[in-house]
């Protein structure tokens, strides 16, 4: 297939969402002081094109990626969510290398990778051992309409992250 991340986002802006919205936050935590403990590895325009998201991952993601593995269990990716500046006209203003210009923070969305999850966490609300949950910018749950399972299944082999790729350049990188 030629543009798999579009086919991918067409499907989840489509599909009824009946799952969990946002992931799961009974079970994965916000990560206190993640921007200070966690490594910056990518900025860029989400596919959605209307948001602009910065990628943290923790030392264990980092560390597994760079051995060539798929991330071990305790590996955490952090995705900020934020809305872009727009003008007079409502149109999002883009900045240097097409990056849209951030006017605040709206979210953050977290992935943890973990063995032998509560089995109160139910399989449905996780891919693979992924789970997810989705916060407001003060670390507070944050209720939405998302279904993280739905849109991350179709990316198997790339660990389910969208941001696979940038993660592994990055990590292999540093």
């Amino acid at each position: 297939m030629k543009h798999p991340f579009k086919l991918i986002t067409l499907v989840c802006a489509l599909l009824p969402f009946y799952a969990h919205g946002g992931g799961d936050p009974d079970f994965v935590k916000f990560p206190e002081s993640y921007q200070q403990n966690f490594t910056k590895y990518d900025t860029a325009n989400r596919a959605n094109q209307t948001q602009v998201a910065k990628f943290y991952a923790n030392g264990i993601a980092v560390e597994s990626y760079k051995k060539g593995k798929e991330a071990e269990p305790g590996a955490v990716v952090i995705m900020e969510i934020y809305e872009p500046k727009k003008d007079a006209d409502g149109k999002i203003i883009s900045g240097k290398e097409g990056l849209f210009e951030i006017e605040k923070l709206a979210a953050v969305a977290v992935m943890e990778k973990r063995t032998g999850w509560d089995k109160a966490f139910s399989q449905d609300n996780r891919t693979g051992d992924w789970g997810f949950a989705v916060y407001n910018p003060d670390g507070t749950p944050k209720s939405n309409d998302l279904n993280c399972v739905q849109c991350h299944t179709p990316l198997k082999n790339q660990d389910y992250l969208f941001s696979f790729q940038k993660l592994v350049d990055f990590s292999k990188n540093h």
